[in-house]
């Protein structure tokens, strides 16, 4: 392997596994290694991985570290939140959000510093290796990609903790033990997976949870909250404007407290297998209540019934990390165009892990009280319907008489 590659930038969180991969690099490539941190909002002080980096031998200048909250917000999960999108019916996409981001900006910094080659920490069994390498091909055609979980023979906790001590890589006390569960982190949702979570009949511990307090211990009484929006996008809370990232933390801050948010999926993996994975959501599962409450009364049945129908197909390419596809963008631009007017302000109940719809106002709203209204009316003629029934029940007709 040395010589194949003079420089690399390695997505790294500073953890144990990625700080691993870092010495790896070092001794299998001979090369120049340059890290990479994003702060997505995950909530962890950052600054300790550019020391553990400067330990490793890392100049100060090949030391990234990353603020990407607001673009990460404003440019990933405010586009997706206009599309609804919800994969496999339920699940926000919170992680499969968050790589194309980390994918854009390691091709970025690789364009940067003269890099020929980045690499990453994900495995080779799950989903995040996919939406890494789409992201980074789709940039850079000609990157070099360096996974080392698919190529080492690191294949066990206990060859990884060798490694750490033989390298003298700091190793976390709670490390020594069976973790009961891997986790990732961001603005937008935290997930748990694997160990004590892989049995799916077994209910997730209460003290996993780090984002919400359980509904049973929530408030017993409401909170009320108004999110106003602008073109699809949420600008304020209680009349209070925010950029994306406080809007995002604001409602993560409402929702956790009333218990809001939980979600335990068994998924279908891109890969191939199936997986359990805990999620918590919080201001995402306000925020996709609180958008379509506005989309019902300012988007047109056919647009509103269009976007329901291309909602699992959008949400199945973030998935599977197609977020820089041509697909994916061409949708993305109808469902722009669709948000135009989705404009206005929805009031909210939050209690107990529910989020209810109570109120919603627009001024490019399609309600008219005068047509819908059950008073007398001067607008409608209600014998027009007869007509457009029999039409639409005539293919029925025909075919009852054709075929008994």
């Amino acid at each position: 392997m040395k010589g194949e590659v003079k420089k690399v930038v390695l997505a790294y969180s500073g953890g144990l596994d990625t700080s691993i991969i870092l010495r790896w690099l070092q001794d299998q490539y001979q090369c120049e290694v340059v890290t990479f941190t994003a702060d997505l909002g995950q909530g962890e002080e950052l600054e300790p991985a550019r020391k553990k980096a400067q330990l490793m031998g890392i100049k100060d200048e090949n030391i990234f570290i990353d603020d990407l909250r607001e673009e990460f917000v404003r440019d990933f999960v405010f586009p997706m939140f206009r599309a609804n999108a919800l994969y496999e019916g339920v699940y926000l996409l919170g992680t499969s959000i968050a790589r194309p981001l980390i994918s854009k900006r390691q091709i970025e910094i690789a364009n940067l510093v003269g890099a020929d080659a980045v690499s990453h920490g994900a495995t080779g069994k799950g989903n995040d290796q996919v939406r890494f390498e789409m992201g980074y091909y789709a940039l850079k055609p000609d990157i070099k990609v360096i996974a080392p979980w698919r190529i080492w023979d690191l294949s066990s906790r206990t060859k990884l903790l060798d490694f750490a001590e033989k390298h003298q890589i700091p190793i976390a006390k709670d490390k020594r033990g069976e973790a009961p569960y891997s986790t990732d982190a961001n603005l937008l949702h935290i997930s748990y997976e694997g160990k004590a979570l892989e049995d799916p009949w077994v209910e997730p511990f209460e003290d996993m949870y780090t984002r919400s307090v359980s509904p049973e211990k929530a408030p017993d009484k409401p909170t009320y909250v108004e999110v106003e929006f602008e073109k699809g996008d949420a600008v304020a809370i209680d009349g209070v404007r925010m950029t994306p990232a406080q809007l995002l933390t604001k409602l993560n801050e409402l929702g956790g407290a009333n218990g809001i948010g939980r979600l335990d999926l068994v998924e279908n993996r891109f890969v191939g297998m199936k997986s359990r994975g805990v999620y918590e959501t919080p201001g995402g599962s306000i925020l996709i209540v609180a958008h379509r409450a506005m989309e019902s009364l300012t988007l047109d049945r056919g647009e509103s019934h269009l976007k329901d129908e291309i909602m699992p197909r959008y949400a199945e390419l973030i998935y599977n990390g197609f977020w820089f596809s041509p697909e994916r963008i061409a949708l993305q631009q109808m469902i722009d165009h669709i948000s135009l007017n989705v404009s206005g302000v929805v009031r909210l109940k939050l209690y107990k892990g529910n989020v209810t719809v109570v109120g919603r106002k627009s001024e490019k709203s399609l309600y008219r009280l005068d047509y819908v209204t059950f008073e007398e009316d001067s607008v409608y003629d209600q014998r027009d319907a007869q007509g457009f029934i029999k039409l639409n029940a005539l293919r029925m007709r025909l075919a009852k008489m054709a075929r008994g």
